[in-house]
């Protein structure tokens, strides 16, 4: 390996930044989903939406209190906020969270751009030193510029291989984030039917309250 990174040329140094940059990031990324993966609690979620249709608001926030999940999250935002803007409260909310999942994404992106490109250069300039050797000592060594080819394009090959095994985990992450957003828009719309039905029953307790009341 080290013998065909140093054929490789400088080109190949980029290219070992960009693969370090992508596995870390993979790492990471792969660590922070199996988080999100560990806080899903279905349960708990149920619980809160049946909590809030009776409108205990003060012991939704007490069973839901140091969770991690990103819905309770978004549900909690507009519990709290229900007074002003429930609706704009849970799409800040989901918002933020979207934002925390795609993080780093648009560098994997960049990397899995950006190395077959690396790789393409380093080749065309290992072609173009070829060529000048082959200037210098004509056509009787030709074996100078066929090895010369043949070690330019490591560089592409080693640009595509980082390219490939980017894009796998990309693709999979971008999945678990639109699979997310769905869930937050899901459980979003209930909660608003669900509050909703919650101002219904207020407004028609009122109205009967105040028939009720002698003039």
């Amino acid at each position: 390996m080290i013998e065909i990174f140093n054929n490789g040329g400088p080109i190949m140094y980029p290219l070992l930044l960009c693969s370090i940059i992508s596995v870390t990031i993979i790492i990471e990324r792969t660590f922070f989903w199996i988080g999100v993966g560990m806080q899903k609690n279905q349960k708990l979620v149920d619980e809160v939406l049946r909590l809030s249709g009776k409108g205990s608001w003060d012991l939704v926030r007490q069973k839901a209190s140091g969770s991690n999940n990103y819905v309770i999250r978004m549900i909690i935002s507009g519990i709290l906020h229900r007074e002003y803007s429930l609706i704009k409260a849970m799409e800040s909310s989901a918002t933020e969270e979207i934002n925390r999942m795609q993080r780093f994404m648009g560098v994997l992106d960049t990397m899995i751009t950006i190395a077959p490109l690396l790789g393409i250069l380093g080749t065309v300039l290992g072609i173009i030193s070829s060529f000048d050797m082959l200037g210098t000592s004509g056509i009787e060594n030709p074996q100078i510029v066929t090895g010369g080819i043949a070690q330019a394009l490591i560089t592409t090959a080693a640009g595509l291989s980082i390219s490939i095994i980017t894009v796998f985990p990309y693709n999979y992450f971008n999945s678990r984030i639109k699979r997310a957003a769905s869930i937050m828009e899901k459980y979003a719309t209930s909660f608003e039917i669900v509050y909703e039905q919650i101002l219904k029953e207020k407004t028609r307790h009122q109205e009967e309250k105040n028939e009720n009341t002698p003039a």
